[in-house]
């Protein structure tokens, strides 16, 4: 008897660590797993080129929802697990879809961090981690002209860039004095605002 595999995300970290299962152990579990995304595994390092209109969905996809299929997974794709019953060893998703599990794999990532200011929970006020939000992001590009992005870190300039290709006048608003400040010292940081200042992005 197979022992039953349950993980709860459907990420990279999760999925590496599923594929090394399958590739080492390809016998030992039968394995399910859930995630709160309608979609297969994707890399969520492409969501950049995804904003900028660069890449499609389908183009950053790793496993396919057949891949699935393919390998004897069972995926619950778009359920989100919202309760762990230790006692009977069982998931529950919100809609009630439950497995039962002898090993249980917690790969859920992490929540975007959200300055906790007044109006922090306004609509267009939006977060940028995975397909959903880029989504939203490219809907308000649509309806409106300005944008503003708070932080001048990677996701935030990846974000700035992406708005700015879908015709946004984009402002960045960041808290160092300097871009990049964990990767770049003082005078690469001066250079890339100046580059990004040329291309039409406002600091």
């Amino acid at each position: 008897m197979k022992e039953k595999l349950v993980m709860v995300g459907n990420g990279m970290a999760g999925m590496k660590v599923i594929e090394e299962l399958l590739d080492i152990a390809p016998e030992k579990y039968e394995i399910t797993i859930f995630g709160a995304e309608p979609y297969g595994n994707y890399n969520r390092i492409m969501l950049s080129p995804l904003l900028a209109g660069e890449k499609t969905v389908d183009d950053i996809m790793l496993n396919p929802i057949e891949w699935y299929a393919e390998h004897g997974i069972t995926l619950h794709a778009g359920k989100q697990i919202v309760e762990i019953d230790r006692v009977g060893r069982r998931v529950i998703a919100a809609d009630g879809t439950n497995a039962k599990y002898d090993r249980l794999l917690l790969a859920t990532g992490s929540d975007p961090f959200i300055i906790p200011v007044p109006g922090k929970d306004l609509p267009g006020v939006l977060s940028y981690r995975d397909i959903h939000d880029v989504n939203r992001m490219l809907e308000a590009s649509k309806q409106h002209k300005k944008a503003v992005v708070i932080g001048g870190g990677l996701l935030g300039l990846e974000a700035a860039y992406g708005l700015m290709k879908q015709g946004m006048d984009v402002s960045v608003v960041h808290l160092m004095d300097t871009l990049l400040e964990r990767q770049l010292d003082k005078t690469a940081g001066q250079m890339l605002q100046q580059s990004l200042e040329e291309r039409g992005m406002r600091f």
